[in-house]
């Protein structure tokens, strides 16, 4: 559950964010979070994929948002990274004679269905932008 992808993807995103009309390259994001660039690269890559970010090669090139700020959402933001549920896995092989072991992981799966909704649900209603103003 020490998951840091989404921390990382929103400091991006937010350097993004902030930096508007500026192509910002993965070294220097990377500065910013103290992480090497390799790993900054990597949520670059999924946030392009996703949709959220634009990227250009060459001298002059780097990152930039593909759309205002204004107009991304946290939950977009937490969607894109998103590798697992917000509680964590289960665990994989329970023991099948066990009465709580047999049907442990499809009570569980109610469960962190739940609550990963209620993550999305909370940042549904914020956008980039909003968070961005809390640092100006």
């Amino acid at each position: 559950m020490s998951n840091t992808r989404f921390a990382t993807a929103l400091h991006i995103m937010t350097l993004l964010a902030d930096s508007k009309d500026e192509w910002l390259r993965s070294e220097w994001i990377a500065g910013s979070i103290n992480i090497n660039p390799v790993i900054v690269r990597k949520e670059l890559s999924v946030l392009n994929a996703a949709g959220l970010v634009e990227s250009r090669k060459g001298k002059t090139g780097g990152f930039t948002l593909s759309r205002n700020s204004e107009q991304i959402t946290l939950d977009e933001i937490y969607l894109a990274v998103k590798n697992s549920d917000v509680l964590g896995k289960k665990n994989q092989q329970p023991n099948p004679k066990c009465p709580i072991g047999k049907d442990i992981n499809n009570q569980l799966d109610g469960l962190f269905s739940s609550i990963d909704q209620s993550v999305i649900d909370q940042l549904k209603g914020k956008t980039l932008n909003s968070f961005l103003t809390q640092f100006h």
